[in-house]
């Protein structure tokens, strides 16, 4: 039942950063491109704890991978909302 509810997640992070990827084309805005690798991050993260099992839950790496794709996050959200230098 873990792998299913595993394999639904990891769906879902590779479906929103396919998303994020298909709006990165056609506005080249950066936003979207942090975001879908911020959800690239995420999905491979739980790939990893599926594979590896439970005893690999609370490695340090786990935590890494995910403090990074919520940094990508922010990073994202400051990048869009500092002023652009057009003006």
């Amino acid at each position: 039942m873990k792998d299913t509810i595993y394999g639904a997640v990891i769906m879902g992070c590779l479906t929103v950063a396919g998303f994020f990827v298909g709006f990165w084309r056609r506005s080249r805005d950066r936003f979207f491109g942090f975001f879908a690798l911020a959800f690239l991050l995420l999905g491979l993260n739980w790939l990893v704890l599926m594979v590896m099992g439970e005893p690999y839950r609370f490695n340090p790496v786990v935590y890494l991978t995910r403090l990074i794709a919520f940094l990508v996050i922010v990073i994202a959200v400051v990048d869009k909302n500092r002023p652009s230098r057009s003006r």
